[in-house]
């Protein structure tokens, strides 16, 4: 049972629904427009993001230098 956030066409109402039924119509709470739009979740952009600096938080150098950091050479 997920938690989708919509968009409505109509009037531009951000909300989130719980959805039950995948053929459910989801309608605007705002103005009963039946003309939404599923956005990407925040929650979910961040994970990703997340994700991305977790895997490149271990040891790294770059070609100018043979330490762990790049804190005493020209790229650092």
């Amino acid at each position: 049972m997920p938690i989708y956030e919509y968009i409505c066409d109509s009037c531009s109402d951000k909300f989130e629904e719980l959805v039950l039924d995948q053929n459910a119509e989801i309608t605007c709470p705002e103005c009963g427009s039946s003309r939404v739009s599923k956005c990407l979740s925040v929650f979910a952009h961040r994970m990703g993001s997340a994700n991305a600096s977790s895997s490149s938080s271990g040891p790294s150098s770059c070609s100018t230098c043979s330490s762990s950091s790049c804190s005493g050479c020209s790229c650092g």
